[in-house]
């Protein structure tokens, strides 16, 4: 039976005292807005709105399918309303800055700041067969664990790291968008929810040992996406690879165009045993400035000096 589409708001449509321009995104669980506030800043606003659960009535306000979905939907809400409160209260370059959020039309909507750029996956896309240098990925992935680390720190797990939730601003510095899957997973809340999860990007444990999720599930993750901007395609599924393992990896398949520490890093954040990857994304971070480039790195070397300095933080 074929998942009913929901239709997204129309442009022009306000809520609360924000204005509708347009769809420009979204995933299972929601759909993403451009829209202006009262004093015409865009803003990207995120509507809670899972797919194959809800209907859109005709006022636009959201409902349940049917009854036996109304409790998915209440706990789904819920985890949204608290996703959003808890994102509201991190304060990071380089993870998506949560304004506000708010209830309306029988469901939830989170107030994000709008960014300008493109994601990481349009960026492989555009790039064709063209390598992309390994001192750019360093950059890259060095600020955006920064940004997960705060995350971590919070006690919220991403549970969907992939390189469309990566965003690269015009100034090519990175972001963390769409928390869709998050869940206060630390927390030990997780296993009450039902799984969404992206093939070759999410890690074993998200397949049915959900107790297992922890910091290292993101890891798996993000290597992934290292993985899938040097192979231009992402590992197989992790589920098949518990079957039959045939992922090849990168350390083997892509001798010689990256560094070899590089490589047996990205394969290290792959392992399918959850105890053989990094364990932190401190780890991770550590080697990613450790490892040495084939070419002079992008970044200049006053900003590797600060990231460094920051490493040697506590949390």
């Amino acid at each position: 039976m074929a998942t009913q589409i929901v239709e997204p708001l129309p442009a022009g449509f306000l809520l609360d005292e924000y204005r509708i321009d347009r769809r420009i995104g979204g995933g299972g669980f929601s759909m993403v807005y451009l829209a202006y506030d009262g004093e015409g800043e865009p803003v990207a606003l995120k509507e809670y709105l899972p797919d194959g659960v809800v209907r859109r009535n005709e006022d636009y306000s959201v409902a349940p399918m049917s009854e036996e979905k109304e409790r998915s939907f209440r706990q789904g809400m819920r985890f949204f309303f608290d996703e959003g409160r808890t994102l509201a209260h991190i304060r990071h370059p380089n993870v998506v800055r949560v304004l506000s959020f708010f209830r309306a039309n029988e469901t939830v909507y989170m107030v994000m700041k709008y960014e300008r750029g493109k994601t990481l996956q349009r960026h492989i896309q555009e790039m064709g067969d063209e390598p992309m240098r390994e001192s750019y990925l360093r950059g890259i992935f060095i600020r955006l664990l920064n940004g997960l680390r705060e995350v971590h720190a919070s006690r919220l797990l991403h549970l969907d790291i992939k390189p469309s939730n990566i965003y690269i601003r015009s100034d090519a510095t990175p972001v963390l968008i769409d928390f869709g899957a998050a869940r206060q997973a630390l927390s030990g809340d997780a296993h009450t929810f039902t799984p969404m999860y992206t093939p070759g990007f999410a890690a074993p444990e998200q397949y049915g040992q959900r107790d297992r999720l922890g910091p290292w599930t993101d890891i798996y993750a993000a290597g992934a996406s290292i993985y899938a901007c040097l192979a231009k395609a992402p590992p197989p599924p992790a589920n098949e690879r518990l079957e039959e393992d045939k992922f090849q990896p990168a350390a083997n398949r892509l001798k010689g165009l990256y560094t070899a520490p590089f490589l047996e890093l990205v394969d290290s954040m792959l392992r399918l045993n959850y105890l053989e990857r990094p364990q932190s994304v401190f780890t991770v971070q550590k080697h990613l400035i450790a490892v040495t480039p084939i070419e002079k790195p992008v970044p200049a070397p006053g900003i590797l000096a600060q990231i460094r300095d920051r490493l040697q933080r506590p949390l």
